[in-house]
């Protein structure tokens, strides 16, 4: 049984159609790259799993019960965390601050409560040498390379105990070594059997870490398949047109 399985999704926003009929699985410990040209509908498809927006017809099943989510809360309660482009970190705040932000651990009795300082900076410190990040708990955001930066977005994902994480973009504008940086964390947030939806236009990243692809074009699901049973020509046929669909 599927984890996630989303069925015939539609999404209209007036008489534009950014999805139509689009089905996708994801299984436990599975990344799925998600590609497709500008206005393909990525992003909303992403923002529907992690309900920001209710489908206009079909319907999400989460381990073969229905799953209707009206905030972005819903989804992260049952275990669906995002990881945006632009990631939402404050620049001014600690890496450990920005872990639990919103999230924050207090201690004392009643309304008494302050923030638990050094609880939180053991507990970031923990979950980075997990990831095998070399981001410190006090080390300022605006101050680290962009594999940092990235590594603190899925430190969020991980105190939650996500099941699923949709990556959006993860390694746009960073250097090479930052981009192997990220594909590792990336391993070995599947190697906890965690499901990751990876949203690229990056080739060599699908390639690399992807056990499968799955193609939009205008709204439509053109292709989804094995990575082995694929290639980058391929896919760029199918995001281009030039190639009809390989389901």
């Amino acid at each position: 049984m599927a984890l996630l399985e989303l069925r015939n999704i539609s999404k209209h926003f007036g008489a534009v159609h950014a999805l139509n009929d689009v089905s996708l699985s994801l299984d436990p410990g599975q990344v799925v790259g998600l590609m497709g040209d500008n206005g393909a509908g990525k992003s909303t498809l992403a923002k529907i799993v992690a309900g920001n927006f209710r489908p206009s017809h079909g319907e999400l099943t989460m381990e073969g019960r229905n799953l209707i989510m009206h905030r972005p809360i819903e989804a992260r309660q049952h275990g669906i965390e995002i990881v945006h482009q632009d990631l939402a970190l404050c620049d001014n705040l600690s890496a450990a601050a920005n872990v639990f932000l919103g999230r924050e651990i207090r201690q004392g009795l009643g309304p008494f409560k302050v923030l638990d300082y050094a609880t939180m900076y053991r507990r970031a410190g923990q979950i980075f040498a997990e990831l095998r990040s070399e981001t410190r708990p006090r080390d300022l955001v605006r101050q680290m390379s962009g594999g940092q930066r990235q590594a603190v977005a899925i430190a969020r994902t991980r105190i939650a105990d996500a099941r699923i994480i949709l990556m959006d973009e993860p390694t746009a504008a960073i250097s090479v070594r930052q981009v192997a940086e990220v594909l590792n964390l990336i391993r070995l947030l599947r190697d906890r059997g965690i499901a990751i939806v990876l949203i690229s236009h990056r080739m060599p990243d699908v390639f690399t870490i992807a056990d499968r692809v799955v193609v939009l074009r205008r709204g439509r699901k053109v292709a989804d398949k094995p990575v082995a049973a694929s290639s980058p020509e391929e896919v760029t046929g199918l995001i281009t047109g030039a190639i009809e669909h390989a389901l």
